[in-house]
C-alpha cells in the first residue's frame, strides 16, 4: 500500500469508534422511552463502551508489539463489528449494554494501534502534521454525525443509527485485512513480566503521565457534555432533534476546521506559544459555559457558543501534546498507546457516570463537570511547560 494512503485508511478505522457516541445520542431520549429507563441508564451506554475500552486498550498494544499491528487490528476490529452489529438488534437495555461493552472492547483497537502506527511511520513535525490531519477528517465526520444521527433517528429510529456505525465497522474491517500494511518490523517477544515492567516504567514517569493526562482531561470534558447534550438541548432548551444536531455539529464542525489548520498554525506560532494560547482558549470557554448557566441558563445559543470556545483551544493542544507522550518511551510506543488510551476512558467512564448521577436537568451542572475536568487537565499542562515542553 502505498503510505500516502496510510492515514486516510488509518482515519477511516477510526471513524467507527469516533462517531458511535456523536451519532446515537440524538436517540437518547426515544431510547429511553423505548426501554422504559431513567436517563441515567441511557447515558451508560457511553459509559459501558469506554468500560470495554479501558480493559482492551491494556493489551492491544503489547500485543501489537509482539504479533505485529496488522493482525492486531484485523482480530479487534472484528470485534467491533460484532459489537455494533449486536446494538442493531438489542431487544433489552441490558443486551444494548452488553454489545456496547464489547463495542468497546473492539473500539480500542484502532484507537490504540493507529496512533502506534503513526508513530512508527511518521517523526517529529510529521507526526504531529499526520495526527492533526487524521483529527480534521475524523472531526469533520464528527460533525455531520449528529446532523446525519437526528434524521436517521426521526427517518427509522434508534436503531438506524447503531445499523450506520455497524455498515461502517464492516467497510472499514474489510479494507483493514485488504490493505493495510505491518509496519512493526522488529517484533519483541510477549512476555507478561516485561509488559508489567514497561508498564510500571510509563506509570512511574511524570513527563508520560503528565502528557497523557492532559489531552485525556479535555476529551473528558467533551464527552462528558456530549453525554448530557441530547437531554438538555431537548428536554431543558426545548430544541427539536434536528436544531439540537446541527448546535452539535456547529461545535464538532468547529474542532475539525482548526484541527485541519492546526499544522499550520503550529509551524508559525510554535509549540509553546500555541500550547499557551490553546490552553486559555479552553479554560475561557469552560469559565464562559459557567458564566452562562448561571446567568441565561436557558440559552442554547449562548452555550453552544461558549463550548465551541472550548472546542477551538483543544483542536490546537491535542495533537501537540499527545504526539509528545507517544515519544517519551519511544522503544514501547505500541505500550505506551495502551496506556494512554486506557487512561483516558477510565476518567472518561468516570466522568460520564459523575454526569449521569448528578445531572439534573439543567446547564449548571453539566457546566460545573466540564470545568471540572479542564481544569485538571490546566494543572498538568503548567507541569508540562515548566519541565519538559520544546519548542
Amino acid at each position: 500500500m502505498n503510505l500516502k494512503f496510510l492515514p486516510f485508511l488509518l482515519a477511516l478505522s477510526l471513524i467507527a469508534c469516533c462517531i458511535e457516541v456523536d451519532i446515537s445520542v440524538p436517540s437518547f431520549p426515544e431510547m429511553a422511552r423505548y426501554f422504559n429507563v431513567p436517563e441515567g441508564i441511557i447515558q451508560l451506554t457511553i459509559a459501558y463502551n469506554f468500560l470495554g475500552f479501558c480493559i482492551s486498550a491494556l493489551i492491544y498494544g503489547p500485543l501489537s508489539e509482539a504479533f505485529g499491528r496488522r493482525k492486531v487490528m484485523v482480530i479487534g476490529n472484528a470485534l467491533l463489528t460484532i459489537g455494533a452489529i449486536g446494538c442493531v438488534y438489542a431487544e433489552s437495555v441490558t443486551f444494548l449494554l452488553a454489545s456496547r461493552f464489547v463495542q468497546g472492547l473492539g473500539a480500542a483497537t484502532s484507537a490504540v494501534v493507529a496512533f502506534a502506527i503513526v508513530a512508527d511511520v511518521y517523526k517529529g513535525h510529521a507526526a504531529v502534521r499526520i495526527i492533526g490531519l487524521m483529527n480534521s477528517i475524523i472531526t469533520v465526520i464528527m460533525a455531520i454525525a449528529p446532523v446525519a444521527g437526528a434524521f436517521i433517528n426521526k427517518a427509522i429510529g434508534f436503531r438506524g443509527n447503531y445499523a450506520c456505525v455497524a455498515i461502517i465497522s464492516i467497510i472499514s474491517w474489510i479494507l483493514i485485512f485488504t490493505f493495510l500494511p505491518e509496519t512493526k518490523r522488529e517484533r519483541d517477544r510477549f512476555s507478561l513480566k516485561k509488559v508489567l515492567l514497561d508498564y510500571k516504567k510509563l506509570l512511574s514517569s511524570g513527563e508520560f503521565m503528565s502528557t497523557s493526562a492532559a489531552p485525556s482531561l479535555t476529551f473528558c470534558a467533551y464527552i462528558s457534555f456530549i453525554a448530557a447534550a441530547s437531554f438538555l438541548y431537548m428536554n431543558t432548551f426545548g430544541l427539536s432533534i434536528v436544531s439540537y444536531a446541527l448546535h452539535q455539529g456547529v461545535i464538532v464542525g468547529a474542532f475539525a476546521v482548526v484541527s485541519l489548520l492546526s499544522g499550520k498554525i503550529i509551524e508559525k506560532f510554535n509549540s509553546r506559544n500555541c500550547v499557551i494560547g490553546s490552553t486559555a482558549f479552553f479554560m475561557l470557554g469552560s469559565i464562559l459555559l459557567l458564566l452562562v448557566s448561571l446567568i441565561a441558563p436557558n440559552s442554547p445559543y449562548l452555550t453552544t457558543a461558549s463550548f465551541t470556545v472550548f472546542a477551538i483551544g483543544c483542536a490546537i493542544m491535542y495533537p501537540i501534546i499527545f504526539s509528545q507522550s507517544m515519544e517519551v518511551f519511544s522503544e514501547i510506543k505500541g505500550t505506551s498507546s495502551s496506556a494512554i488510551m486506557s487512561m483516558r476512558t477510565l476518567l472518561c467512564s468516570g466522568f460520564v457516570g459523575l454526569m449521569g448521577y448528578l445531572y439534573d436537568g439543567t446547564a449548571l451542572t453539566v457546566s460545573f463537570i466540564v470545568l471540572l475536568a479542564n481544569i485538571l487537565a490546566l494543572g498538568f499542562i503548567i507541569k508540562i511547560l515548566r519541565s519538559s515542553l520544546k519548542k
